[in-house]
């Protein structure tokens, strides 16, 4: 099974008022170029799709045009929704695009979605886990369960009732420690005070890769495959020397893990 992990696109994203939307374009161009000579099996979005819950209509066209074409590629594509985005936006229509193998999970409801794919080695159970607080789970669990962002994700994680002898794939974003210290963070990137959004990655015993979303530097977090995929483009001066690029990752029987990142070039004039 092989598949790409993505996220933090942030379309409709400016800097200093400066448009990205071409820029964005491109880039999702050069994916979808990656794509078809890949030709993974899935692609996965770790959230923050828009870069705002209310996005402006081309960023919404720039994203329907590129989940279409990827959807073409007769790939699944799998999305959650990320903090910058708006669960129920993303929700709209998730049902008839499920139809076509696009499966967008905007809102929490009450455990991760499952997206079951199988390959010569049997089942991959991809699980998707949208942008997680301890508000977004109230409904569905007592509240001593939801103190902290880790407790609610590990709380959310449990009600999956998800078999750790087979294949697990987690899509997730949220900010993951690793003993108590932190990932490399960029300018754009702001935590609650104290800690609290912390969720350290232990939470993910047992997940054969866990695809995060969040933060914009490409990088693992406690063990190779608890790996953020980083925003496609740099969308602050402290990423100026980031290397942006696609996680391509592939499974094979249980605990078979290849991780390799396809960089992206660092200019529309460098293509």
């Amino acid at each position: 099974m092989k598949f790409f992990h993505l996220s933090d696109l942030h379309i409709g994203k400016r800097v200093n008022e400066f448009d990205l939307l071409k820029d964005q374009e491109y880039i999702l161009g050069q994916i979808l170029t990656l794509a078809k000579r890949e030709k993974p099996d899935a692609v996965l979005i770790a959230g923050d799709l828009y870069d705002r819950s209310v996005p402006p209509a081309g960023a919404v066209e720039l994203l329907d045009s590129f989940l279409t074409e990827l959807a073409g590629l007769c790939c699944a594509v799998l999305a959650i929704s990320g903090n910058h985005d708006s669960p129920e936006r993303l929700d709209f229509g998730s049902r008839i695009m499920s139809r076509s193998g696009v499966t967008i999970a905007g809102s929490f409801r009450g455990k991760p979605q499952e997206v079951t794919l199988r390959d010569c080695y049997g089942p991959v159970h991809f699980w998707l886990l949208p942008y997680l607080k301890p508000a977004c789970a109230a409904p569905y669990f007592p509240p001593e369960k939801l103190s902290s962002c880790e407790s609610t994700v590990r709380t959310a994680l449990s009600a999956a009732g998800w078999n750790p002898t087979e294949r697990n794939v987690l899509v997730a974003h949220q900010f993951v420690t690793a003993f108590g210290t932190d990932p490399e963070r960029c300018d754009s990137e702001t935590l609650s005070l104290g800690g609290s959004d912390a969720v350290d990655f232990s939470a993910f015993d047992g997940f054969d890769y866990v695809a995060l979303g969040h933060l914009h530097g490409p990088q693992h977090i406690g063990r190779q495959e608890v790996r953020y995929a980083g925003s496609p483009l740099k969308y602050s001066f402290s990423e100026v020397r980031q290397k942006k690029s696609v996680a391509v990752v592939e499974l094979k029987e249980k605990g078979s893990v290849s991780i390799r990142l396809t960089h992206f070039p660092r200019c529309m004039k460098c293509a």
